[in-house]
């Protein structure tokens, strides 16, 4: 069966508009659902963001509406969050854009009732979270007796955020003869009861993890003390630099803390939770996609439905407590072809194993990383305004400043004071304070191995309180190596052990041999360990070694 959207059978009106928003190529969740739906099959759908979910059915369902003289709704979409209502709804107009008469509504809370009551006169096509549908069935302004097709979108959400009994109480409204779609991100034991309770025979489309979208990010995390995590994340910020990234939390306390926090070190971020306003949260997502704010600080669910493409970053600062949930949040990276990266927080043991679990379970790489140092922030700061000044010169200049910069050029002043005067001056605007931060060690952190390997020991140890970032530091800062030149380390109470490549083990001993980590002379060799044997090894067996 071919995945090309043009060899489909799709009516012309629906083939013109695929064609506006320039898709070719089907995803797995889109050849897999779209033949299902339009075959009338009820069906389970499990795929991860990022997979072209919304297209899989909405692309299908405006296909089976119908020109009928009821004006009564024939699809119901119930989803947990006014975002996620909102983005289906502007999805659908985009596929409906050549089709004649399909009116689309969407109904949520916070928004006053009269607009949506006006919405929902004569719409074939209803979107909206559970509480608020109920809303409408109550007050009569909303008849679901000729509803043909229901979608439950985020079903696995709309049950943690406890909307089982609202969507058994829709559903009895609902004509039994109907078509039933179900997606969801996990599959868990409620999941699973559901589909019993409100499908027939259906049928089951599980999309493997995301895993083509995960390709193309890059996976960090950072260990620090649970009393040093803000100013992680500021240091973080700071050397990624960003231009648009999302920072997630787990509970709306943190998200408040934290924005307070960024705000007053002068980065420019706005929160995102379930307990503000309706207006507030739409005015929060009109400025984050404009460009206006650069951080946007989000729970798990407050996130759902968001739909921007360019975002560079993803930073956990808490760990979410579902393998998934980790799958969603990165996935708002690396979208339309493009590049993203992630970056989460670690402070103990538990978070420790919860970043291997992770890992294991979605197939992926979770790289450890040394935290920057204030050399490396003041090196990206470099970077960074010779990057925007290179940008900033590419584009027309304003004739008023080419004027000014004629003026000065006359009086003679060297060109370089000049530019290293106005660099300056652009620099201070946006100067923000280096916080330090004191690397911790959990004793597990993991790094890439490759090629001939050897063990380096260090007589350094944990009784010094030596870290991971300390030894990463100054490897880096001596031998001019890259930090993943650094493979796993173990540390002991008295001695290090460190596996790196043969050819960089003795760049090591070559410009190490006089160089103090922590104030104290640091002595390198070669260990007659072997590589990826070092975590066994025994201070007795250590001994007998030399």
């Amino acid at each position: 069966m071919t995945n090309l959207f043009c060899d489909f059978d799709l009516s012309i009106e629906m083939q013109k508009a695929i064609q506006d928003m320039h898709y070719e190529q089907m995803t797995e969740i889109q050849a897999g659902a779209i033949p299902a739906i339009l075959a009338g099959r009820d069906m389970i759908g499990h795929s991860s963001t990022g997979t072209g979910k919304t297209a899989a059915f909405g692309i299908p369902i405006i296909e089976k509406v119908q020109q009928k003289e009821s004006r009564k709704p024939q699809v119901l979409i119930l989803c947990p969050t006014r975002e996620l209502a909102m983005q289906i709804s502007g999805e659908l107009r985009k596929y409906a854009k050549y089709k004649q008469g399909i009116k689309i509504a969407t109904v949520y809370g916070g928004e006053a009732m009269i607009n949506q009551i006006r919405q929902l006169k004569g719409s074939a096509i209803v979107v909206g979270t559970p509480g608020r549908v109920m809303d409408h069935m109550r007050r009569g302004t909303l008849k679901l007796d000729e509803i043909q097709t229901v979608v439950l979108d985020e079903a696995d959400e709309m049950l943690n955020m406890g909307f089982l009994e609202d969507m058994q109480t829709i559903l009895q409204g609902v004509p039994e003869e109907r078509q039933t779609l179900l997606f969801s991100a996990t599959m868990p034991a409620s999941i699973l009861k559901i589909t019993k309770q409100f499908q027939k025979n259906p049928q089951l489309i599980a999309i493997s993890k995301g895993q083509r979208s995960m390709d193309a990010i890059s996976q960090f995390y950072y260990t620090v003390s649970v009393e040093q995590k803000k100013e992680a994340l500021n240091l973080l910020l700071q050397k990624m630099n960003p231009k648009r990234s999302i920072v997630f939390c787990n509970t709306k306390k943190m998200v408040d803390e934290l924005v307070f926090y960024l705000n007053e070190c002068g980065f420019h971020s706005i929160g995102l939770h379930g307990d503000m306003r309706q207006a507030a949260r739409t005015q929060v997502m009109q400025d984050y996609k404009n460009g206006r704010i650069q951080i946007l600080v989000a729970t798990d669910v407050a996130a759902r439905g968001i739909d921007v493409e360019d975002i560079d970053a993803v930073f956990n600062y808490d760990i979410p407590q579902e393998d998934e949930y980790y799958i969603h949040r990165i996935g708002r990276t690396a979208r339309a072809g493009k590049k993203g990266s992630s970056y989460t927080l670690v402070c103990n043991r538990y978070q420790l194993r919860r970043i291997h679990e992770i890992e294991e379970h979605a197939h992926t790489k979770i790289a450890f990383a040394a935290m920057p140092s204030v050399t490396e922030i003041e090196n990206s700061r470099k970077e960074y305004i010779l990057r925007d000044v290179k940008e900033a010169l590419s584009s027309v200049v304003d004739p008023f400043y080419l004027e000014m910069s004629r003026s000065l050029l006359q009086e003679e002043y060297a060109i370089e004071d000049l530019v290293a005067v106005l660099l300056s001056k652009g620099a201070e605007k946006n100067q923000k304070a280096i916080p330090l931060v004191d690397p911790i060690s959990l004793g597990g952190e993991k790094r890439s191995r490759g090629g001939n390997r050897v063990v380096l020991e260090l007589n350094i140890g944990r009784s010094k309180r030596l870290a991971p970032n300390h030894i990463i530091q100054a490897i880096t800062a001596v031998t001019g190596l890259p930090a993943k030149a650094v493979g796993n380390i173990d540390i002991f109470p008295d001695y290090t052990f460190i596996e790196m490549s043969g050819p960089d083990s003795k760049l090591v001993l070559q410009k190490m041999a006089r160089c103090k980590i922590k104030n104290i002379p640091a002595a390198f060799r070669i260990s007659k360990t072997q590589a990826g044997q070092y975590a066994r090894v025994s201070p007795k067996a250590r001994k007998k070694e030399k």
